[in-house]
């Protein structure tokens, strides 16, 4: 069942990233898009910097639960590592546990949020939700809160990228 659940982790990691790295790509070509139309073409389109917006609520919500799966976010260990290796597990749960909170916190007032504003419309985008807009947040904190129950569970997913040795340059 572990194997199951790790593997099952691995492919939202992997679905997470592809969201993410996708979100970036396009909020850097539609950021240049804009420029250009407003100063070469001195007639600015309407569309680039709300589009910009929620496509970085995108990355910030999906992307961030695969940084915090692989403990690529920022953290301040500093302390945390100077203690015994009993006091340092015990910290680790409570920051995990802390961070479950959050995750539940983002699913339940996230989809509160998504409902509230599902009828409401985008005036550069009339076709697109709110709502829909507002569903990064919910997946997100879901997503964040099934790779703290992996972490506490089966530990931390192994490294996907490996690390050589960089003091030797020969």
């Amino acid at each position: 069942m572990a194997g199951l659940y790790r593997r099952a982790m691995d492919a939202l990691y992997l679905a997470c990233v592809i969201v993410g790295v996708t979100a970036l790509v396009l909020i850097s070509a539609v950021i240049p898009y804009a420029v250009f139309t407003r100063y070469v073409l001195n007639s600015a389109a309407s569309w680039p910097e709300p589009m910009a917006v929620l496509l970085t609520i995108l990355l910030t919500f999906i992307g961030a639960a695969a940084g915090y799966r692989l403990n690529l976010h920022m953290n301040l260990a500093y302390f945390a590592n100077q203690t015994p290796p009993s006091v340092r597990r015990a910290l680790d749960i409570l920051v995990q546990l802390l961070m479950a909170l959050i995750a539940v916190f983002m699913v339940v007032w996230g989809e509160k949020l998504v409902e509230v504003t599902w009828n409401n419309t985008i005036g550069d985008f009339p076709f697109l939700s709110v709502g829909v807009t507002y569903l990064p947040i919910p997946v997100g904190g879901l997503c964040l809160l099934l790779f703290i129950i992996e972490r506490l569970f089966l530990g931390a997913p192994p490294d996907p990228i490996p690390h050589h040795d960089t003091e030797s340059f020969e």
